[in-house]
């Protein structure tokens, strides 16, 4: 069982090594004297799953989900929202922020008095799974903006993601928003690979 899945753990991890990030627009060129970029994560119009699921809609099916099951019931229900909101509110952005610690040159900080703003708009998530000794990981695309922070409007470089994966086998990851978490993790490492 543990050789099948230690196989399991390095397909996914082959699978996502090759996962790039698209300029859309602009260059890098404004980032080399910088050494703090503020980071916004915006979830406003994600959309969930193959079918494109409103957040509404995906939150509608898990509260279903939950208290449909017996062992679980309103409490749970309660519970798991309240962390959904926190993961949503706080820990995907500081998970992507601990994404990009590897770059030596700028640090992606929660900081709007800095020159430029990294904006993250999240546009589409499958939340992947964990039933015991099968998991997948969450996966997460997303639109980049480099604007200046006093001048939003002055888009300086857009990137995209496609179906970035997040990793998986970690106890954080029974729940979805860990899975996600990891996801915007990800992100955030390979946006730093990208404009090094």
């Amino acid at each position: 069982m543990k050789k099948y899945l230690l196989i399991v753990l390095l397909l996914i991890s082959f699978l996502s090594f090759g996962q790039k990030v698209q300029i859309l627009s602009g260059s890098t060129d404004f980032l080399k004297d910088q050494k703090s970029i503020n980071v916004e994560l915006l979830f406003n119009d994600v959309k969930f799953f193959e079918e494109n699921k409103t957040e509404t809609e995906y939150l509608e099916k898990r509260e279903k989900d939950i208290l449909d099951n017996p062992k679980r019931g309103e409490k749970f229900w309660k519970d798991w929202i309240t962390a959904w909101n926190e993961n949503k509110n706080v820990t995907f952005l500081d998970k992507f922020i601990k994404g990009t610690t590897k770059s030596k040159k700028i640090n992606f900080v929660k900081d709007s008095s800095v020159k430029y703003t990294l904006i993250i708009n999240s546009e589409w998530i499958y939340p992947g799974y964990h039933a015991g000794i099968a998991i997948e990981p969450a996966k997460l695309s997303t639109t980049l903006k480099f604007v200046e922070t006093q001048n939003p409007s002055n888009v300086l470089l857009t990137m995209k993601t496609d179906k970035i994966k997040g990793t998986a086998g970690k106890n954080d990851f029974v729940m979805e928003y860990g899975r996600i978490a990891s996801a915007y993790e990800k992100t955030g490492q390979l946006i730093v690979k990208e404009i090094k």
